[in-house]
């Protein structure tokens, strides 16, 4: 199966077998494991109360699962990094390429005179270069087989120069040698040796050459000879008992690189003919040279020493082995594949058998010494048949008894039985060799069952040679893409292996079938190695990308593909960028984001996630490219994609509207007014509008969002630095009371703004226009300052609201410096600037405003980036003696670069100054502000060193203060890399790294736990509807959480005998109540502003997650919760925002639904917010149609979509999201005394109209909405005490808690089954005031939480519990 076609059948479905999304972000079809059923009410609800019915309906167990996908693995723990560009990924890259540049031939022959130290046989090998000497004049054999040693050799490296010596005396080989190495220059030269007619080498390894007169064999010291060739150089010696000039140079390497100088052995490369004690072979069946005749003429030798041993012998003329037709270049002909074999066999052999760097330095640096490497490794083979073993520099492990030359006997035996008809037919056709076919085959067999623990793949080099050939190549590089996708490892040992140089050349191909995988194959390649970007621009193979990525008939997956492969080529190279600029990427690239943008159903979000991120890459510190974007209104087409469903489309395309922003150059943005062009207003205006889209997601649910807004708003910073720190300072001064009410950043959104169709967002509260008082520096800034020292007026700048949880004092103004100078005597002081520039809605303020929320981000990640910007417009942290771990005081001004974790959050208060002990307070650099009055915080601790500086990023005094700004003065850019950076781009890179053509091995283990679980489930809940349930008074388990606050909210586990319990400090403990161990416990956060709302568990049939909700309506949501210590952050996001005005806290009631996927919040606001947790975005808002807010919630965890809600005035609603009206019905069940709702619920099984809601009067109300005119039953449970009230989801039970220490257990008509009143304990003593009660899921068991701390838990006198 093609991979395209393999890719298509992937990528088409997101089915079971793929729910580990082989893309992340492929949108999930209905009803399959993973993917979203919205319509989950698969059961009939017409029947009234279905506990009576013996059938149990799958609708109980939704098919949801939210919060698992790769960007929730670790977010908070790491920094991702990109493709890689150098370190241990560019190794496969060969060090150096190199060139034989000059070859030196000495042939000391002597013909018809045998030197005296060799006894011949007879008949003896006579052949010198496949020619007998004896056949013409010994002057006439000689320079013949010169000449055709000449020739040899020259195949192999046709550009080198050639220098031939015939008998020589010493003089005329020292003359040779340098002149080779004077041509040469640093190239490597080739210095052969035949010592035939000459004594063979001495021990000491000097070799013979003659006198002038032929009369005396003269020694040559192998140390001259080295000498005189320098480095590099590669030696052949053929003689015998060659091995003893290589023992010669190693020992003279040794005795060199122990301190003398002289040439060095290190790029020297040897080659001899046979150990020192050996004689070369003489039987007539082989040359007198066989080891030369190897290595020049390597199919000839290999083939006759063949046929000599093969059944063939007797039928083959050996004669004819001369004739064989073709050329060795063509591989169409018989003599061209059979060299294509060979060399594919010999790769094969040196790549599985050498270590990596020697198989890089020998086969992969210079042609000539690879192609006489591989002939080196047949010499081997066939003269180990003789008994004499050929040796090398550096040593080769053996390889003559490798399988691969099996492979080769059998390809050249199906090679030479049809020589005779060809050499007989000329015009016959030659059938090609299955040789390739077969290895592919192999190749795919180890594809099926190799890994990367096992032996890597044999066939790696033969599948590069196939790629040469067209008839082969698609299938080899569609195995090619399969190998890939196995790693990163895969990649590295293709790219070690020489893959390289052979898809850059493939690019240059026209033929269409070869798109898809070449672009998947680029694809892998660039995930692992960064530095081919240069390469492909070099070439020009940008272009091929470009043109994929703008064919519409290829999957839009793998235009992504190509749209990833872009990226890499423009990030940070600015050859690419200019480039890819210039081929037009960015139309290309808006091109297709707007043809996406109506049909968002078909448009797969991975495409429009790589092109945003490769639009922002182009982008990216690149004003030309920049300005084309702008030009091309580049932030209208982007700004859609920031209300996508996927939080990675969300995130890359708050990344390429950020890097439009411009971070200023070295100079002063805000240079002389008056003389700025026009298109510099344009781009200001490009940038106010795009922050403008950019503020409407900095409350976005994902994290992954908000930390590129962190990233653009901290550009936007940088580049308007001194506008913002005015409005900072001015928002800083112009509030008046501590305690006094803040709106929150809602209600700053300018009007244009919000979501995109007003209905999604609420305006909470009301913006309040209001002047900045006067504020101005002198000395660095350029402000006009009056003789009365006002500062003169030109444009006003109107904050359209109050800076959200400003700093506050009402005496500020007494203070000043000649750092800051505030006027109060003026009402409406304005601010000067020397660039003069009115802003509408006062974005400027907005800004600061969300730079604020950010700050105080949910995500101690995002908290970090948002302190990070705050100290870019000169609003600086200030640790604080630690009271409650004890460390030493810091004097006032010192800031503490890298603060501890419990440092680590700004307060999460209405006001910054509201800051517990070890925790981190905000200054301005002027003195001190009269400290924070008494505040209406429980637990509060005086605040210890507060400061006020308006800190300018230029200002002389910023000394080493903050570490995030350097350094001031001219030195723009080192200023600007300490900007945040961007992190989605390197995050999304590692997609492409993971395996994307198969599925998980994990899934089936996924499916058969939830298979199992499914079962339980559905028994257990028969057992509940079905159970005659007493008094719940066998108290199984007691648990003293050791909670200072007592326990506020707890929840059991519905498959572990475990409970989690939480305090009012947002302390969480996890308890093992069989075992009765504490499995885990850890803090919820570090902001001194605690409270707790409820716990929650999501995706309880799979893998759970522990959701938990503050007071202040945010939710963080952990995995690995109940492992020690272990617990990991998975995502965190404010789930109200804006509250009603005059109001100090949210109190967030919220609750989950996980057939929908829904989180529904609510508290001090007029609307029920509705998040989806799979899109990680706020879908809708819900008004509540009431005056008052809401105190309880609950969504039904049967029908998808329905919940009801409990108000403070006693009334009691229930919506259904998915009707356009949305809200069922209204009523008000408590009538006797009019109080809060504290509990609510829908009534256990599967009919939707029934509830049950207890007020804090003590009364609890069953209710059926479909009669509206009041509650059917009423139970006067307790006394004006009622605390909290559990319904239990599929047994007809229900239980109310007293603060007047008191559990009452109810059946469904209204009698009291069971009071739970006492501890079990020896002294029988009485339970605390109740404050939390939570039934388990599937089981009738009660957890009860008490103001004591204790946590007990009940089961019924008679049920099994285990």
């Amino acid at each position: 199966m093609a991979l395209g076609d393999l890719m298509a059948s992937r990528f088409s479905q997101s089915s079971v077998a793929l729910s580990n999304h082989l893309d992340d972000f492929s949108s999930r079809e209905d009803g399959d494991f993973g993917g979203h059923r919205r319509d989950s009410e698969t059961a009939s609800s017409s029947g009234g109360n279905a506990v009576g019915t013996t059938t149990t309906s799958m609708a109980y167990l939704p098919q949801t699962v939210v919060l698992c996908d790769l960007r929730h693995e670790s977010f908070e723990a790491c920094v991702p990094s990109g493709p890689a560009e150098s370190g241990l990924v560019s190794k496969w890259r060969p060090k150096d390429r190199m060139k034989t540049g000059c070859v030196a031939l000495v042939l000391c022959l002597n013909i018809s005179v045998d030197p005296p130290d060799v006894i011949k046989i007879s008949p003896c090998a006579r052949m010198e270069c496949w020619i007998d000497p004896f056949s013409m004049a010994a002057p006439k054999a000689l320079e013949t087989i010169g000449k055709t040693l000449h020739s040899q050799y020259e195949r192999w490296q046709p550009r080198a120069r050639y220098k031939l010596q015939l008998d020589p005396t010493v003089d005329e080989v020292k003359k040779l040698c340098n002149a080779c190495r004077k041509y040469a220059k640093s190239e490597r030269v080739l210095f052969h040796y035949n010592g035939h007619g000459v004594p063979k080498p001495t021990a000491n390894g000097e070799i013979w050459l003659f006198n002038k007169s032929y009369t005396q064999y003269i020694p040559l010291p192998v140390s001259d000879l080295d000498s005189w060739l320098k480095t590099p150089s590669i030696y052949v010696f053929d003689c015998s008992a060659a091995g003893n000039i290589v023992n010669a140079f190693i020992e003279r390497q040794d005795w060199n690189s122990s301190g003398s100088s002289g040439s060095s052995l290190k790029d020297c490369i040897l080659l001899a003919a046979c150990e020192a004690h050996e004689t070369l072979p003489q039987s007539f069946e082989f040359p007198a040279d066989v080891f030369t005749s190897c290595l020049t003429t390597p199919i000839k030798m290999a083939l006759r020493w063949f046929c000599s041993r093969s059944l063939l012998r007797d039928t083959l003329d050996h004669s004819l082995i001369d004739k064989i037709p073709g050329r060795q270049n063509d591989r169409k002909t018989l003599l061209g594949e059979l060299n294509w074999i060979f060399t594919a066999v010999t790769d094969t052999i040196a790549w599985n058998v050498l270590p990596h760097d020697l198989f890089q330095r020998l086969f992969r640096q210079d042609l000539l010494v690879a192609s006489l490497f591989r002939n080196f490794l047949l010499a081997e083979r066939i003269m180990r048949s003789a008994n004499c073993s050929p040796i090398s520099y550096p040593t080769l492990p053996p390889t003559h008894q490798h399988h691969m030359w099996d492979a080769w006997d059998m390809a050249a035996e199906i090679c030479l039985s049809q020589l005779q008809s060809l050499v007989e037919e000329p015009n016959a056709e030659f059938q090609p060799s299955p040789f390739f076919s077969e290895q592919l085959t192999a190749f795919e067999v180890w594809l099926d069952h190799g890994s990367e623990q096992k032996k890597p793949p044999e066939q790696l080099p033969i599948v590069l040679q196939v790629l040469l050939s067209q008839c082969h190549r698609f299938r080899a590089l569609v195995l090619l893409g399969r190998f890939l996708d196995m790693g990163p490892w895969a990649v590295d040992l293709a790219l070690s292996v020489g893959i390289f140089p052979y898809v850059l050349k493939l690019l240059q191909t026209t033929a269409i079938e070869l798109r898809q995988i070449l672009v998947f194959i680029w694809t892998k390649i660039l995930a692992l190695d960064k530095s081919c970007q240069v390469d492909l621009v070099k070439d020009g193979g940008h272009i091929y990308f470009i043109r994929f990525l703008d064919s519409l008939d290829a999957y839009p997956e793998q235009r992504a593909m190509a749209a990833f492969v872009l990226a890499v080529i423009v990030d940070s190279h600015r050859r690419g960028q200019e480039a890819c600029i210039k081929a037009d990427l960015t139309h290309v690239c808006l091109k297709h984001l707007q043809l996406a943008t109506p049909h968002e159903a078909q448009t797969e979000p991975l495409l429009l996630q790589w092109l945003c991120l490769c639009l922002g890459k182009l982008w990216e510190d690149f004003p030309e490219a920049q300005i084309i974007g702008l030009q091309a209104d580049a932030p209208a087409i982007c700004t859609p994609l920031l209300s996508e469903p996927q939080p990675e489309v969300r995130s890359s395309a708050v990344f390429a509207l950020g890097t439009l922003l411009d971070v200023g150059s070295d100079s002063p943005r805000d240079g002389v007014g008056g003389d700025e062009d026009s298109d510099d207003d344009e781009k200001f205006k490009a940038e106010i509008n795009i922050i403008k889209s950019l503020l409407n997601v900095v409350s976005d649910g994902s994290p992954l969002v908000r930390a590129e807004v962190a990233v653009a708003l901290a550009r936007f910073a940088f580049g308007h630095n001194k506008h913002l720190k005015s409005i900072a300072a001015a928002c800083w001064k112009q509030s008046n009371s501590l305690l006094s009410s803040l709106p929150s950043f809602a209600s700053i959104r300018s009007p244009s703004g919000g979501y995109t169709n007003p209905s999604q967002y609420m305006q909470h509260g009301s913006s309040i226009p209001t002047q900045i008082g006067p504020v101005m520096r002198i000395g660095s800034d350029s402000i006009s300052v009056g003789r009365d020292g006002r500062v003169s007026t030109s444009s006003p700048l109107s904050v359209s609201g109050i800076m959200h949880g400003s700093p506050l004092s009402d005496d500020l103004s007494q203070h000043s410096d000649s750092g800051i100078l505030v006027n109060d005597s003026s009402s409406n002081g304005i601010i000067s600037y020397s660039r003069p520039r009115t802003l509408d809605g006062g974005i400027y303020s907005q800004c600061v405003s969300a730079m604020c929320t950010l700050a105080k981000d949910p995500s101690p990640r995002i908290a970090s980036l948002g302190r990070q910007i705050l100290a870019i417009i000169g609003i600086e942290q200030v640790v604080t003696r630690s009271l409650r771990f004890g460390g030493g005081s810091v004097r006032q001004g010192d800031a503490i670069p890298t603060p501890t974790p419990n440092l680590a959050g700004l307060a999460r208060s209405s006001s910054w100054f509201d800051m517990n002990g070890g925790h981190l307070p905000l200054t301005f650099r002027t003195p001190p502000v009269s400290p924070p009055r008494q505040s209406y915080l429980p637990g509060m601790r005086r605040v210890c060193s507060l400061e006020f500086r308006p800190h300018l990023l230029n200002s002389p005094d910023s000394g080493l203060a903050d570490p995030l700004l350097g350094s001031a003065g001219t030195s723009g850019t080192s200023e600007r890399s300490l900007l945040p950076q961007s992190t989605i781009y390197n995050w999304s890179c590692g997609h492409f790294s993971r395996p994307l053509l198969t599925a998980a091995d994990d899934n089936e283990e996924i499916l058969t736990r939830r298979e199992e679980r499914e079962k339980i489930v559905l028994d257990r809940i028969a057992k509940c509807q079905h159970s005659s349930v007493s008094k719940l008074n066998n108290q199984i388990a007691s648990w003293d959480t050791k909670f200072e606050t007592g326990t506020r909210t707890a929840l059991l586990q519905p498959f572990s005998p475990v409970v989690v319990a939480a305090d009012e400090n947002e302390r969480i403990r996890v308890w093992n109540y069989e075992e009765a161990s504490l499995l885990n416990s850890f803090d919820n956060h570090d902001f001194p502003d605690k409270g707790i709302s409820k716990l929650c568990l999501v995706n309880e049939l799979d893998d759970t997650l522990l959701l938990v909700a503050s007071c202040d309506g945010n939710i963080r949501i952990w995995k690995d919760y109940s492992l020690k210590s272990k617990q990991k952050l998975v995502t965190a996001f404010s789930s109200i925002q804006g509250h009603r005005p005059g109001v100090r806290s949210v109190n967030a009631v919220v609750d989950w639904q996980q057939q929908s996927g829904y989180l529904y919040a609510s508290g001090e606001i007029s609307s029920i917010m509705l998040w989806d947790l799979d899109k990680e975005q706020l879908v809708n808002s819900i008004p509540t149609s009431s005056e008052s807010s809401v105190s309880a919630l609950s969504a039904s965890q049967v029908h998808g979509g329905q919940l009801v809600a409990g108000f403070v005035d006693g009334s009691v609603r229930l919506y259904d999201v998915r009707t356009p009206e949305m809200l069922v019905c209204a009523t008000r069940p408590h009538t006797q005394r009019v109080e809060r709702v504290v509990g609510i619920g829908f009534q256990p099984g599967l009919d939707p109209a029934k509830i049950v809601s207890a007020s804090q009067a003590g009364d609890i109300q069953f209710i059926d909405v479909r009669n509206h005119t009041d509650a059917y039953l009423t139970i006067d449970a307790h006394r004006g005490s009622l605390a909290a009230l559990a319904i239990h989801r599929h047994a007809p039970i229900i239980a109310s808690g007293s603060a007047k220490q008191l559990i009452k257990i109810f059946n469904l008509e209204g009698e009291q089954l069971g009071t739970i009143r006492y501890y079990h304990t020896f002294m029988a003593q009485k339970i605390g005031s109740v404050s939390c009660l939570a039934f388990h899921p599937y089981k009738v068991l009660l957890a009860a939480g008490a103001a004591d701390a204790l946590v007990s838990i009940y089961a019924d006198e008679n049920s099994q519990n285990r």
